[in-house]
Order: C-alpha cells, then structure tokens, then sequence
C-alpha cells in the first residue's frame, strides 16, 4: 500500500509516492515561472500550470508500482485562486498573493470591517494578499470571468477537483481567502456581504483529512493511476509541511525554507485579539484538530533563486546539462564566519507581519575583496535577521516557540542552518525527508482513508529526523550585533526605499 502526496508551489510542483512506513517510492518535480503582463501582476499561467502538475504526477506513478497507491492528498500555496467553471473548464489565470491588484479597495474595507472585528471573525488582519480583494478586482475588471465562474478554487482545491474531487477547500485554505469564520468552521456571510461578493462562487468547506472524492476514471487513464484511488481534503503548504516534519504539538514550530521563508509556531488556543493584533498575526486553522498556527514570512528561495540567476546563470545552465545541484556549488561558496555584507531582503512585497510592497531589496557592505559566496551568505543572513525581529515579540502574545524543524529547498544547506541557529538561538531539527509538503499531504491521505488513526501515529510512521544543529554561543554573540547594524540599516532606509520604490 501507498500513498501519493502533491504539493503546488508558487514556481513549482512536487509530487512523491511514499510507503506508509515513510519511506519514498518515487518523486517527481516541474518548475513553472508567474507571469507580470503588467507592472505590479504576479499571475500563474493555470492551464500551463495544470499540465505541469499532471506531468509530474504521471512521472512520479510511472517509477513506481501504481497498483498500490490508494489515496493521494494535495499541498498548495495559500491565497492564489483559479476560476473554474461546472464542468471543470479553466477559465482564467491565478492571481498571486504579492499581485498589487486589489490594493484600491483596502481603505473601503477598513472602514466597513474594523481590524478588531475582522480579527474576531477570521482571525486575520487586512491586507491586499488575501484573495478577498482579488476577487473584488476580478468582478469589477473581468466581470465576464467573474459571471462564468461556479466556484474560485485555492489550489488544492482546484487540484483535487480537475482529478475528480467535489469543489471543497479545507479550514487553513478558506483562511486565506479572508471570507472564513474561524470560529464556526464556515464562510463568513457577515464579511461576504460587506464585501460585496456572491456567497455561491464559493466552494464547500471541511477539515483536512477527509476525504473528498475519487480520481476520475479518465483521469486515472491518462495519469496511470489504478480506478478509485480516493482524493483526500489537503492544507495551506505550510500546515501540510509542519504535518511532514512533526511540528504537530504545541512551541514546535516550521521553518519552512522554500520560495517563502515561514515560522509557523503551533498552539492551542486563539490568543488575545490585541496582542496578536498590535504585531499583525495571523490565526489559522492547523492540518491537525484542535491545533491552530501562526505565520511570519517573507521571501526566502525567490531571492536565492534570483541570486542564482543574476550571479551563476551559465553556471546553473551548465549544472542542468550534466544533472548537478547548482546550489550545492552555490552555499559551498558562503564562509563560515558572518558575512561583512548586510541585506535588506525586500526584493519584492513583504509577508506577515508587515505586508509592505512599497519598499526594495538593499545589498550594503560591498568591498573590492567581496566575493560572490559573502553576498549570499549576507543573504541568507537578512532574510533570518527579518524573521527574527519579529519571533523576539511573540512572547507576550503567549506563542513560545521552543524548538523549529527546518524542512524545504533552503534546508538541504547545513551552514544556512546552522546559521538560522546562531541567528534565532535556539535547536532546529531537519527530518530525512525535507520535502515535507508531499509527504505531509501523504500523511493526511493515511489519515484520510484509516490507514492512520490520527495525525499523531501517521507522523510516528512516517517522519525520521536526520540531524540536530545547536546555536555555536561564540557566533550568536556575533550575529547579535550583526543583528543590530541590520536592524539600523532598515530604520535609516526604511523611508527612502518607499519613495524609491514609487518611482516603479
């Protein structure tokens, strides 16, 4: 028996076939890039992203023994939407968190929905990353794609439904769109209404781990997979990725390490409204019952990735070529020691807590002698110097955040962990499998279908931690002021890189 997970990203798909002993039968990858037609859009291409998505689950089934997958469970990115008709007829592009459409709403909405009363229903702050003022673009600029519509699917959803589910989003996904009364578990007619929006192009909702439907007998044709196999309810990416790693019970926290960099501490309990309030936090429902997380975030392998191919392009064309990892040559490159380079890592709109996109991306410390492994290194250093800032003000929320498990692309690098350590001070954990949205997804699918009692024995089964790295005291003294010359850095530009980025 087997169990097959998918994970959607922003800039790529993963899908994997494990064992329920954990162990992974098959994986398969495709990259896709977002589209900007024009200043300010991020947009995925759907139906090329669609037949990516197939081709990789079709590769990942044809290196394996098909015959005994049972059930499969989908991962996505969190607030991107695809219009989708009855039939299953994609009939627009997706629009990205960090697209600036919707924006012109924003001060319309505050002043119908107050921050404390949004907080209490949906347990989020406003912001234009939300699909809620997507969709209020789409319907006054694209009404014939917004009339034709039957439901917006998150794209776990979208996913399940072209192999043949019900159109269903779980708890975490119905969060992202800003619609979704954490309280009771279902849309918000309260904030629909204020919005303006049509209740009915909504899909069902219900909790991760249920299952949904079944692989249509077309679809299971044309990918090579056995008739029936069943289609399990998934999770926001970061949700599945804390079920892949083990970061299942309360103070454990994600560090996911992918195209965003995320913490996502787990607790129990909603917190007080105000405090979570007062540092833009979030409430989201975890994958596992009872269970609610918390994201700060912000870009972390997009910026790797540009870094890659600003800096190594030939290079990483090259490493294709011959089937190497560019970036194992890459953070081969970085020192050991902190680099003299400081990074402002705001190369495009910032995420929770801030949600800041009139700002840019700074590189200071620059000498003759600077080489290119410093400047990566400085990197990787700012966008954990950017998490840090705002994991030292959860402690009178009353989140405590007492270990990470580190999973995603940036976590195959030891020293960029071990400077996560140094930097945040505290244990991180990376399991053997890193790729954690897929076999998180696999996880949910056990749990689905019975295969697991509960999340707590699917991770038991499945999840093996591979190594520990503990703060080095001699370098986290370092970084402390390292820490501080960043923090400085982004008090004295702060102003200046709004206006310049207004010059777009």
């Amino acid at each position: 028996m087997s169990l097959l997970g998918i994970d959607i990203g922003t800039t790529g798909c993963k899908t994997a076939v494990f064992s329920e002993k954990g162990q992974m039968l098959a994986f398969a990858y495709q990259e896709y890039h977002y589209k900007s037609p024009k200043p300010g859009w991020a947009q995925l291409d759907t139906i090329d992203v669609w037949k990516k998505v197939k081709f990789a689950i079709g590769k990942a089934i044809s290196c394996c023994d098909a015959a005994t997958i049972q059930a499969l469970c989908v991962s996505s990115m969190g607030e991107a939407l695809v219009p989708v008709s009855m039939d299953r007829k994609i009939l627009g592009p997706s629009i990205l968190n960090f697209d600036k459409r919707g924006s012109e709403y924003l001060d319309d909405l505050n002043s119908l929905l107050p921050k404390e009363r949004l907080y209490d229903i949906s347990g989020n702050t406003l912001g234009n990353h939300f699909s809620l003022t997507k969709l209020k673009w789409i319907k006054e600029n694209q009404p014939e794609i917004y009339q034709k519509t039957n439901k917006f699917l998150p794209w776990v959803g979208f996913v399940s439904f072209m192999l043949g589910a019900d159109p269903i989003v779980d708890y975490s996904l119905a969060n992202r769109t800003l619609l979704f009364d954490v309280n009771h578990e279902s849309w918000s007619e309260e904030i629909i209404g204020l919005s303006k929006l049509d209740y009915t192009k909504l899909p069902a909702v219900s909790a991760s781990g249920t299952v949904i439907g079944t692989v249509s007998n077309q679809i299971a044709d044309e990918l090579g997979l056995p008739q029936g196999v069943a289609i399990v309810n998934g999770a926001h990416d970061q949700c599945a990725n804390a079920v892949g790693c083990g970061a299942i019970v309360e103070g454990r926290t994600l560090l996911g390490m992918g195209t965003f960099i995320c913490a996502a501490p787990v607790f129990s309990n909603r917190k007080k409204p105000e405090m979570m309030i007062k540092r833009g936090l979030n409430t989201e429902h975890h994958a596992i019952p009872g269970k609610y997380v918390t994201f700060i975030y912000n870009q972390g392998g997009s910026i790797i990735k540009w870094y890659r191919d600003t800096f190594a392009l030939i290079e990483h064309q090259q490493c294709t070529v011959e089937g190497k990892d560019i970036y194992t040559k890459l953070f081969s490159e970085m020192p050991n020691a902190p680099s003299r380079t400081i990074v402002l890592p705001y190369f495009a709109s910032t995420g929770f807590p801030d949600f800041n996109t009139e700002t840019s991306g700074v590189i200071a410390g620059l000498k003759l002698d600077t080489e290119r492994g410093e400047i990566l290194k400085g990197m990787t250093e700012g966008v954990i110097f950017d998490l840090k800032e705002y994991i030292d003000s959860l402690p009178p929320t009353g989140i405590n955040i007492t270990d990470f498990r580190v999973v995603g692309g940036g976590s195959k690098s030891n020293v960029w962990i071990q400077t996560c350590a140094d930097i945040l001070g505290l244990p991180l954990s990376r399991p053997e499998i890193t790729e954690s949205g897929a076999i998180g997804s696999a996880i949910t699918a056990g749990v689905g279908i019975g295969v697991f009692p509960s999340f707590k024995e699917g991770v038991a089964s499945m999840v093996r931690l591979e190594r520990n790295f503990a703060p080095n005291p001699q370098i986290q003294s370092k970084y402390e002021n390292r820490f501080e010359k960043y923090y400085q850095l982004k008090l004295l530009l702060k102003n200046y890189l709004k206006e310049l980025s207004q010059d777009d």
